[in-house]
């Protein structure tokens, strides 16, 4: 049976372990993958609470593929059953192709035998019913450069979030963010043990540390533009006041602490529509409602109130 739980494993060390993506296949401009980049023909299943699944919504809305690739938002509560489809809360709605309950039997419809985890994002081809990739690092990179044909206007067209010149600083940049901060956050919220958690949390804030440091000399972690390094850190920084300080116990200090990563969080939030892609009550009520180990009785905090509009200040940052 497949895994729905948000925890994925623990060792005996009591260390939260991430399993790896399993579908891993690839959409190609030219289709020489099997998967040709069309119109229409995939669809992106999402959480708005999910981090992971926020990063393919960010580079959908920057390359203007709204209307090349469409999507449904699931429930926000991560329940027994996984995740599920609702028509009864802000945002979500039901399956469109399948008509499906729970986000495991689209799983199932790719691999009858599948017995992995049930994960977001989900890249599903509808023409040949089945799951394209579920791995967002993989996704963004594909909607970065693969529907190039399709994007809305030519400016989207000729955005290019990997570009080969800072392809070594962006693989550089990732490789200590991701085990640091994006997991990093989950290795200390879901730790098992004291050893576990002291470990995990040290990690976040020295990884923060650095992020710091590189911000205080340039506007965006690889220079003067953005790039994936920088989508891929924003899905965890806006949340981190919000739930990862307090749910995930990663209260040494908030991002407002940070001067300039809390310009720059809002630097990022407010380039052009960002902001529309986060919801904070998705990513608040599924965080607090939905880890029943971390919050037994699943109440969600009234704050904190944050305002991601106050002016960053960042637009002219290292010119002279």
């Amino acid at each position: 049976m497949a895994s729905t739980s948000a925890v994925n494993s623990i060792n005996i060390k009591g260390e939260f372990i991430r399993r790896d993506s399993v579908f891993r296949n690839w959409i190609t401009a030219d289709g020489s993958s099997g998967f040709k980049a069309e119109k229409g023909r995939y669809h992106l299943y999402v959480s708005l609470a999910c981090p992971w699944a926020h990063r393919t919504l960010i580079l959908r809305k920057l390359k203007g593929l709204e209307d090349i690739i469409s999507y449904t938002v699931v429930d926000w509560l991560l329940g027994e059953g996984g995740w599920n489809f609702t028509d009864q809360k802000p945002k979500c709605s039901l399956d469109p192709i399948h008509n499906a309950k729970f986000l495991k039997e689209i799983y199932l419809k790719a691999n009858p035998d599948y017995s992995g985890t049930i994960s977001v994002p989900v890249l599903f081809d509808k023409q040949k019913c089945t799951i394209v990739n579920n791995e967002s690092a993989e996704i963004i990179r594909m909607f970065n450069t693969e529907f190039n044909e399709f994007c809305a206007t030519e400016e989207q067209k000729k955005l290019d979030f990997y570009p080969e010149p800072l392809r070594e600083k962006i693989e550089e940049v990732n490789a200590w963010i991701y085990p640091g901060l994006n997991n990093g956050v989950y290795r200390s919220g879901f730790a098992r043990t004291q050893e576990a958690y002291d470990k995990a949390v040290r990690e976040v804030f020295e990884a923060l540390d650095k992020v710091e440091g590189i911000l205080s000399k340039t506007r965006f972690l690889t220079g003067d533009t953005i790039t994936e390094a920088d989508v891929r850190l924003f899905t965890t920084l806006v949340r981190f006041d919000t739930v990862y300080h307090g749910h995930f116990k990663c209260n040494k200090k908030r991002i407002i602490d940070y001067p300039n990563v809390w310009g720059y969080l809002r630097d990022m939030y407010q380039t052009s529509c960002i902001a529309e892609t986060v919801d904070q009550e998705h990513i608040q009520k599924h965080y607090y409602a939905s880890h029943k180990s971390v919050n037994p009785l699943s109440i969600v905090p009234i704050g904190p109130e944050i305002n991601f509009m106050e002016p960053h200040g960042r637009a002219n940052f290292g010119q002279k």
